[in-house]
């Protein structure tokens, strides 16, 4: 009888434990839609990406393209604390230096790459991040957030 309660509160405690996988969210993709994400030394097995401070972290987004895209412009925001802050991108431009050649054709897949300089003067904070493409009429192809740490 004592196994049998060892085991069933073992299992219970197992049960209870909250899976903590990082998961990246749909945050307004309208023409297209994000396959896969992957961000360079980011362990998916936490609930936030651990961004390190002065460093370059590199990543890309797989999606799908429903309509032609002429131009791609990407906007970064960090959501801390509930406010939206923008993040200034060397380049904006994502036709540019990221992967892709503009014009995307719709019913096509693209991979988009980019770098990110994670600053040694960004606080040690919890940050929402905010990752758009959007084409020439400022609509979100895919839009993606990212939960993520900076230590």
């Amino acid at each position: 009888m004592f196994k049998f309660g060892t085991l069933a509160l073992f299992l219970l405690a197992m049960c209870a434990a909250p899976l903590q996988a990082l998961e990246f969210t749909d945050c307004g993709s309208k023409t297209g839609k994000f396959t896969r994400v992957v961000i360079e030394g980011c362990d998916t097995t936490k609930s936030e990406c651990i961004l390190k401070r002065n460093t370059t972290v590199s990543f890309s987004i797989d999606f799908s393209l429903a309509e032609e895209a002429t131009a791609v412009k990407t906007v970064v925001h960090g959501r801390v604390l509930g406010i939206d802050m923008p993040f200034p991108l060397h380049n904006p431009d994502a036709c540019k230096d990221s992967g892709l050649h503009c014009p995307l054709e719709k019913n096509e897949t693209y991979r988009y790459t980019a770098t990110l300089p994670v600053l040694q003067s960004y606080p040690r904070v919890s940050v929402l991040v905010k990752w758009e493409l959007q084409d020439q009429n400022n609509v979100d192809i895919v839009c993606v957030e990212i939960p993520a740490k900076i230590q």
